[in-house]
C-alpha cells in the first residue's frame, strides 16, 4: 500500500462500487418510475435517485471540512428518468473522484463534520466518513434495489458473481 495514497485506494473501491451498482441502473424500467414494494417504502425512482445523493456526500467529504445541511433549503436529488439518472450518476461518481484524487494520506486522515442546521450529527476521519456515508451506503441501497428489480420481474445484474438471470 506505500506506492498508492489512501484516498486513490479508496478511488479504486469506489469507481469497483459504482461501476457494479450503475449496472443495475441500466436496467431501471421508467415505467416503473413511481412503484413501491410496500406504502412505507421510497419509489424506484426515490431509491436509485438517492444513490446520486450518497455520490455527493464523496465529493463533500473530500472538498470540504464541514458540511451543514440546511432542510429549510435542501431537497434530495429527484430524476425524472433513467437517462436522467445515469447522466447525474456518472457526473456525482466523476466529481467525488475528481474531489479524492488531490488528497494525500495526512489530508484523508483528517477530520469531516457533518452538521444539520447548525448542530453537529458527525464528526470523523474522512476516510471512515467516506465508507459510511458514500461507500457503505451505496452498497446498501443497491442491495435495495436488486429486490425492487427482482420483485419487477426485471433481470437482476451481476455484482459480486453471476446472479440467477445471468446463470
Amino acid at each position: 500500500m506505500s506506492d498508492i495514497t489512501r484516498a486513490a485506494f479508496l478511488s479504486v473501491q469506489l469507481r469497483s462500487e459504482a461501476e457494479k451498482t450503475r449496472r443495475h441502473l441500466e436496467r431501471l424500467p421508467d415505467e416503473h418510475w413511481s412503484w413501491k414494494p410496500h406504502e412505507k417504502s421510497s419509489s424506484l425512482g426515490q431509491l436509485a435517485s438517492h444513490l446520486v445523493d450518497c455520490l455527493h456526500f464523496a465529493r463533500s467529504v473530500f472538498s470540504e471540512d464541514r458540511s451543514n445541511i440546511d432542510l429549510s433549503t435542501w431537497r434530495p436529488f429527484r430524476a425524472a428518468s433513467r437517462e436522467a439518472l445515469l447522466a447525474a450518476y456518472d457526473e456525482a461518481v466523476s466529481q467525488a473522484l475528481t474531489a479524492m484524487a488531490s488528497h494525500d494520506d495526512q489530508e484523508a486522515r483528517g477530520t469531516w463534520e457533518m452538521a444539520v442546521n447548525g448542530t453537529v450529527r458527525m464528526r470523523r476521519d474522512r476516510e471512515s466518513a467516506f465508507a459510511d456515508m458514500t461507500l457503505h451506503h451505496l452498497i446498501h441501497h443497491r442491495g435495495q434495489l436488486t429486490v425492487y428489480l427482482r420483485l419487477l420481474d426485471v433481470p437482476v445484474a451481476s455484482t459480486y458473481g453471476p446472479t440467477a438471470d445471468e446463470s
